[in-house]
């Protein structure tokens, strides 16, 4: 049986540990971003305690990050 919560830190630090820095916050999500050659990549993070499956795997979509 899988995780069904992450933690909000533990994301982040994922994040900038594959080339994403933190730009910017706006309320409570927080702007990530990384330039490659394909072209710029958004992740937007809510800043939650814990964060869902669902909104983790839609998370790495968006940042073109696949689950390792």
């Amino acid at each position: 049986m899988g995780r069904l919560a992450y933690k909000f830190a533990d994301v982040i630090r994922k994040l900038q540990a594959a080339g994403y820095e933190v730009v910017s916050q706006k309320g409570s999500h927080v702007k990530l971003v990384r330039v490659t050659s394909e072209g710029t990549r958004v992740a937007i993070v809510p800043r939650h305690r814990e964060l869902a499956t669902g909104t983790l795997r839609g998370i790495l979509r968006h940042a073109g990050i696949t689950v390792e």
